[in-house]
């Protein structure tokens, strides 16, 4: 079982909504103690209207750690193929110091990203979209360059901005993963996860690092309490929801914090 407390990630999809509404839903969701707000990377929906309203990510990014006070914010996950590394880093930066607020405070910018899949995205946009292979790629050259960039950039982040990684990929991502993520969000049940949780380690093993040191994301969809609570025992403690415009339900975000609430609880 973790030793780290139960966290819950709401993944705000910034699609079929206006912008005031989405902003009101990062509102309630802070209010509610939702631990991270999410958003993600892409220029079109992804479920509905394929021409639907939807917005870009890290401009909004920076409107919510303006907005909020509290709540730790990222991407899930930025599309490392749509910017170059060096723009990321300072992005990402200049976001954590927004979230770090007016007194001097450390930053609550999470740094998450990925390889990128939607081609639509690429297309239209004008960017190679390439193999998925070529993408992976991508990811592993940029990261170092990304990370490099934080220790020259003036003023440098209030804090180690924490890497996650999304995907599973046991040969090439998982890899990625043992060298660069302090948090790993992947989208497995507990069979799958207990597997790649033990090649994650062997990656960690050849590169030197001890891969508990990761935190274990993992997305509930329409996972149950029992099912989360497998995955509980496996090492996970970040589970992540996902809402989506026009209307934002958020009675499945209470019923997970709920849930997080207890389990949390019990640990004392």
């Amino acid at each position: 079982m973790t030793s780290r407390p139960i966290r819950i990630g709401v993944q705000i999809a910034p699609q079929h909504a206006s912008y005031d509404k989405i902003r009101d839903t990062v509102s309630a969701c802070e209010e509610l103690g939702v631990d991270i707000v999410f958003n993600w990377d892409h220029f079109f929906p992804l479920s509905g209207d394929a021409d639907g309203l939807h917005f870009e990510a890290w401009t909004m990014l920076a409107a919510i750690a303006e907005q909020t006070t509290g709540v730790e914010l990222g991407c899930l996950v930025n599309c490392n193929s749509y910017r170059n590394p060096s723009l990321q880093a300072d992005m990402a930066r200049t976001i954590d110091h927004i979230s770090a607020g007016s007194n001097g405070g450390v930053g609550r910018f999470i740094f998450g990203t990925g390889a990128g899949w939607f081609e639509r995205d690429y297309d239209e946009y004008g960017y190679e979209f390439g193999t998925k292979g070529s993408r992976i790629g991508a990811l592993a050259h940029d990261l170092p360059s990304i990370r490099d960039r934080w220790t020259k950039l003036n003023p440098a982040p209030t804090r180690r901005i924490p890497i996650l990684i999304g995907g599973g990929g046991v040969r090439k991502t998982l890899r990625i993963v043992a060298e660069h993520a302090d948090i790993w969000h992947s989208f497995s049940n507990a069979e799958v996860l207990e597997t790649k949780l033990g090649i994650l380690a062997q990656h960690g093993e050849d590169v030197g690092r001890d891969t508990s040191e990761i935190e274990v994301s993992t997305e509930i969809r329409q996972r149950s309490h029992e099912e989360a609570d497998e995955q509980v025992a496996l090492g996970a403690s970040m589970f992540t929801i996902q809402i989506t415009g026009p209307d934002y339900d958020l009675a499945p975000v209470r019923e997970w914090l709920s849930w997080r609430d207890q389990h949390n609880s019990a640990r004392g």
